[in-house]
């Protein structure tokens, strides 16, 4: 039973790592232009914590925007990486210890953000960084919860 649960699991983190990438580096609303690489960086960065969002939310509470588009974009943050928390303490044991699973889940999410810009398939925004680490943690606490469980369940 344990071979077909590991392999499900790895079927299952496969795909979602195929997804991921096509959400992050395909379907990104890149701008290729002319523009200097530099002047890029400057212009579709922001470094600025809570102002994107703060924007969102604001959007929310005024009905400025579309709804859709701040809850898709607030809720896919969150939601996009919230299987790493599941999928890294399955398969590398060593991160089922929170430091260490939240010193790698900062430093993929900040290559990931990193690459979005230098490859101008999106931009390097420090909201996007802070709502992909929520996303994480909170999949990491349903891991913990689901490992408390069966261990309970085994005493």
């Amino acid at each position: 039973m344990k071979i077909i649960i590991r392999f499900f699991m790895g079927i299952s983190f496969l795909i979602y790592l195929l997804l991921l990438t096509v959400l992050l580096f395909f379907m990104s609303r890149g701008f290729w232009s002319d523009m200097p690489l530099i002047e890029y960086m400057m212009q579709s960065s922001n470094l600025v914590p809570f102002k994107t969002i703060n924007g969102y939310l604001l959007a929310i509470s005024n009905e400025s925007m579309n709804l859709i588009i701040p809850i898709k974009n607030l809720a896919g943050n969150v939601a996009a990486f919230l299987p790493m928390g599941i999928f890294l303490p399955y398969f590398i044991k060593r991160l089922n210890r929170l430091k260490s699973f939240t010193i790698t889940m900062t430093v993929m999410i900040l290559s990931v953000e990193i690459i979005q810009l230098v490859t101008r398939r999106g931009s390097l925004d420090i909201d996007d960084f802070i709502l992909n680490m929520i996303g994480a943690l909170i999949g990491y606490g349903f891991w913990k919860v689901m490992i408390d469980r069966k261990t309970r369940k085994m005493v």
